[in-house]
């Protein structure tokens, strides 16, 4: 997983954004990963600074993943971005 983070001075709630190719796998699986994602980041939405723009990147890898897998990917790829208090 590729996690990107882009600090804005907006006024804004964070923005997430989610890439999930076709090397991740069919329709069913791609939109499931994505779901996924979106849940995740729905839980870590109020520690990430205002007016951030987050960009995830799922990797072929992503797809095999279960829930908890994901999760901690996601949180380690915060914490070595940005101060988010996950």
């Amino acid at each position: 997983m590729i996690v990107s983070l882009l600090p804005r001075s907006d006024q804004r709630a964070a923005r997430f954004g989610f890439i999930v190719s076709k090397q991740v796998g069919t329709a069913v699986v791609r939109n499931t990963v994505r779901r996924r994602l979106k849940a995740i980041c729905a839980d870590l939405l109020s520690a990430i600074p205002e007016g951030t723009d987050v960009v995830i990147r799922a990797l072929p890898a992503s797809a095999t993943a279960d829930f908890g897998d994901l999760r901690a990917d996601v949180d380690r790829c915060f914490r070595r971005l940005s101060p988010v208090k996950s």
